[in-house]
């Protein structure tokens, strides 16, 4: 990687961090200057718009999302352990890795209702994650470990519920029992996929 490419990764890094806390649309060229201590002008030439800019955040943000949930979890057994893995970094590193917590999470109400690049790729983001989990909970039933005609949509769709009520009931309601009541809630969906 050259000084150029490293610059712009260090860029990125701030920019993500800074859009977890104040979402993408304050997410400007100005606001990253500010943060940053470099010269619009200096930005302008890396990300060339508002909206390349907050692309770039959500490709930087998958890609932590990559390394620190789904490759550590790739690395465990086959099955309910790279289930149980995807949840225990999701509700630990990566909810702690930024200053606002999960940015997908922070970021969806802003977009789901604003058409463009940064929604679609949020979008592909999560339905590729929504595969990531629905394998998973495949290989687990290949496995035997979870009954055979589980319906797998549902399950997802509670998994990302779960995550979902702990960053909401952790962060925005400031609850001391948000990790426990995840916990306990993935600990049950589990036993009902048995």
């Amino acid at each position: 990687m050259g000084k150029g490419e490293e610059t712009k990764q260090a860029i990125v890094d701030q920019a993500l961090e800074l859009a977890s806390t104040v979402g993408l649309e304050k997410l400007t060229i100005g606001t990253l200057a500010g943060a940053t201590g470099m010269s619009k002008s200096g930005l302008f030439a890396h990300f060339r718009s508002k909206e390349q800019l907050q692309l770039q955040v959500l490709v930087q943000a998958r890609q932590r999302f990559i390394d620190i949930v789904i490759a550590p979890a790739l690395k465990k057994p086959r099955g309910e352990a790279r289930l149980r893995a995807i949840f225990e970094t999701s509700v630990k590193q990566w909810e702690e890795d930024l200053p606002g917590g999960c940015i997908f999470h922070a970021v969806s109400a802003e977009l789901d209702d604003r058409p463009g690049p940064a929604r679609d790729y949020l979008v592909d983001t999560q339905r590729d994650f929504a595969d990531t989990l629905r394998r998973a909970a495949e290989i687990a039933i290949e496995e035997g470990e979870f009954r055979k005609g589980l319906d797998l949509d549902q399950f997802v769709f509670e998994l990302g519920a779960i995550t979902a009520g702990y960053h909401h009931s952790g962060r925005l309601l400031g609850d001391p029992d948000a990790e426990q009541r995840a916990r306990d809630m993935f600990e049950g969906l589990l036993a009902r996929s048995h």
